[in-house]
């Protein structure tokens, strides 16, 4: 076989050896340079305005604190200004954010040494974890500096860039990766995520910008601490601590509390609540121990009233003004529980731990009592996913007729939420809808994470009228479970519930549903008859066996979700005594919504979008 015509000449073959020979080297010498849009920090010269306030936000993003993540936010420009302290550099860090924390397709940041040069440049990862430069550089360097403390880089990035390749910053938790690199990169895609010491942390970044109130002078202190515990050595522990009230302590508002962690476990108390036990419950006996101690006090399950809840990067919580939250008094409870949530990654053994939450509370009282009410679904094995689901919705009602019913006439001012899911929670939002209208998101997470949960202070006040309607719709997979899961108390159960933070409080202390139980009953024996099984169980055996027992295919699935979707149900419209209300709340209607709220329309400052990543 030819391999070259006899009509080339010898000048031709050089002329494509050369042109050949060029473009190698070309390729060599460009993979061992720094990209062109990529910043030489060594050669920075900043002349940008600083942002005009401090960072008011920060938190560690490894359990060493060699890393630590500050910011502020300005919702006039739609931009997030973000500080990072390193407290060693060696070859560079990464930072960056991804839907639910995975290596992949993440929106990055990278600091690295190229051996001779420091650069700094925003950046990708593939779905192997391959880091690329972008062609859309997103993230603009302010200045880069060494301190005392560490090396410091400040930045900035619009709340949406209109680059595909790149994260929306919205409302809700973040998931934080950080990588840190152990070696010069002569090239930045030679860095593969998936070969580095990586990390993941969360964090809710779009905070309410807002100036806290000032506290009352009379306002006094109670602190709700560990006692001094050593912290097992395993990665996750929750720590459970009863602590009593002042002997005769009597009614105060709580105006304020803020978390109170053990120096040098920064890194390691994840998260805290405070519970109030139930006033019937006149002796709740000591205890400090694991939470999920099957010894432990049945009594402890009788506190569940959330007082106070913080989590890893959060501020100090602010009340109202005009509102505080009952504490003491002879309707209140003389016991609390506290629930101190330990991540230990690194196994560190033998440290001590007292850390808790400071309430801080007035004998002066606000002019509203602050209440707490429940959204969102019933407690019951009655609502259920099916195994082997990418993303299935279940939705719970506050309907019109029980906020009517139950509201005061000027209605209520809700100004926090804390949501709540088990660990298939994938995404919680809850809608106020007036007059068959959507009209307002009260709350809403799409990347939730039930390992990331605290009380969240809304940017503005929610106003809840008589009449209106609330939607709490929870998102939920289940790809790695093999058997339905059901709603309960239970870790592996499933919860979707929205504590609202309101004032004035009412005697509406619960608004939530579940679909009619006689409906599901058609829903069991239609499917098992469909799958060529006469004998229906359905009523001999509990609701729970029911779901298990019945054959789960793609079928089954789309027919419970229309039947969620389109069935009546039951209204749970309870006072805080735990009674209904009165009236007739089996069998309800579902409420209409005939028009829904348009997605959030972020401006791409006149850029064009570029092609899509493949």
């Amino acid at each position: 076989m030819r391999i070259f015509s006899r009509n080339f000449r010898l000048q031709d073959i050089t002329v494509m050896y050369f042109t050949a020979l060029a473009t190698l080297m070309i390729i060599l010498v460009a993979s061992y340079q720094a990209p062109t849009s990529a910043i030489d920090i060594s050669s920075l010269q900043s002349n940008q305005v600083l942002p005009p306030l401090p960072m008011p936000f920060r938190v560690l993003l490894d359990p060493n604190g060699e890393l630590q993540l500050a910011w502020n936010i300005s919702y006039e420009n739609q931009e997030v200004y973000m500080e990072v302290r390193v407290a060693k550099v060696r070859h560079g860090v990464v930072l960056g954010m991804s839907d639910r924390g995975e290596l992949t397709n993440a929106d990055l940041v990278v600091l690295w040494d190229s051996g001779t040069r420091n650069y700094f440049g925003d950046a990708w990862s593939d779905s192997e974890g391959r880091i690329s430069l972008d062609s859309q550089q997103d993230y603009d360097l302010v200045r880069a500096e060494q301190r005392a403390d560490g090396f410091y880089l400040l930045f900035k990035r619009p709340f949406a860039t209109c680059d595909p390749r790149d994260y929306l910053i919205e409302d809700g938790t973040v998931h934080f990766i950080y990588g840190f690199l152990d070696k010069p990169l002569a090239s930045l895609e030679q860095l593969n995520l998936s070969r580095i010491q990586t990390g993941l942390q969360r964090v809710v970044v779009l905070r309410p910008d807002t100036q806290p109130p000032t506290l009352p002078p009379d306002v006094r202190t109670l602190d709700v601490l560990s006692p001094s515990v050593i912290i097992p050595s395993q990665e996750t522990t929750y720590w459970c601590f009863i602590q009593k009230l002042p002997e005769n302590m009597p009614l105060n508002h709580i105006v304020m509390y803020e978390p109170m962690i053990t120096r040098g476990n920064e890194a390691i108390v994840h998260h805290i609540e405070v519970f109030e036990c139930a006033p019937e419950i006149h002796e709740v006996p000591d205890y400090s121990g694991s939470c999920e101690d099957k010894m432990k006090p049945k009594k402890l399950n009788s506190c569940r009233h959330v007082l106070a809840a913080w989590a890893m990067g959060a501020e100090p919580f602010y009340y109202p003004p005009d509102a505080g939250l009952p504490i003491g008094g002879p309707k209140g409870s003389r016991f609390l529980r506290l629930e101190v949530h330990y991540h230990n990654p690194l196994i560190i053994s033998g440290r001590r731990d007292s850390s808790g939450i400071r309430l801080h509370y007035t004998p002066s009282l606000r002019k509203y009592d602050a209440g707490i009410m429940e959204l969102g679904l019933v407690y019951t094995p009655i609502m259920a996913v099916p195994p082997r689901q990418q993303a299935f919705d279940l939705s719970g009602y506050c309907t019109s007729k029980c906020t009517e019913t139950a509201l005061p006439k000027q209605g209520i001012f809700v100004f926090a939420s804390q949501l709540h899911t088990h660990l298939a929670g994938r995404a919680i939002r809850t809608v106020l809808i007036r007059g068959g209208r959507e009209v307002e998101v009260l709350s809403q997470d799409p990347h939730y994470s039930a390992h990331y949960q605290m009380i969240r202070s809304l940017r503005k006040m929610v106003h809840v009228l008589p009449g209106d309607v609330l939607i709490t719709k929870c998102t939920y997979n289940t790809e790695d479970r093999t058997k339905p899961t059901v709603g309960g108390f239970g870790i592996m159960d499933e919860m979707c519930v929205d504590y609202i933070h309101y004032y004035p409080r009412t005697q509406l202390e619960l608004c939530k549903t579940h679909v009619d139980p006689g409906y599901l009953q058609k829903y069991f024996n239609f499917i098992n008859r469909f799958h060529g099984d006469d004998h229906c169980v359905c009523g001999d055996v509990g609701v729970t066996e029911q779901y298990e027992q019945l054959k789960w295919d793609a079928f089954s699935g789309e027919v419970l979700d229309s039947l969620y979707k389109t069935a009546p149900i039951s209204m749970h419209c309870n006072q805080s005594t735990a009674q209904l209300f009165p009236g007739e709340w089996e069998r309800q209607p579902l409420p209409v919504v005939t028009s829904a709220l348009e997605k959030p329309h972020y401006p791409c400052e006149g850029r064009a979008p570029p092609t899509p990543a493949p």
